[in-house]
């Protein structure tokens, strides 16, 4: 099978394109340990008797899972399995209403 040269630059800028998201995940996650800890600091050290350096961490912290989610293609939720009995599922669906519009 020989690849034409469009297929390779189409190859070539889905490839571009995901190196991207990865590169950017990791400067976002390089970013969070950086300044999570800093927060830290500043919150046990200016206001002990208050812990709200817990709330970026969390929130920070849940978008970054979900940034890693999509950098990395995975979907736990609705994952190529999921759209694979999906599509069997409608399918099937299809074939029984045109039988059933068969008969009447």
């Amino acid at each position: 099978m020989e690849i034409t040269n469009e297929t390779e630059r189409a190859a070539y800028i889905r490839a571009k394109k995901k190196v991207k998201e990865i590169r950017s995940f990791y400067y976002n996650l390089t970013f969070y340990c950086i300044v999570i800890p800093i927060l830290i600091f500043i919150n046990l050290y200016y206001v002990p008797e208050q812990i709200w350096f817990f709330w970026p961490m969390l929130g920070w912290g849940i978008g970054l899972m979900f940034h890693g989610f999509e950098a990395f293609s995975y979907n736990p939720f609705l994952g190529k399995d999921w759209e694979r009995r999906k599509i069997d599922e409608l399918v099937e669906k299809e074939k029984r209403n045109s039988n059933s519009q068969r008969y009447l």
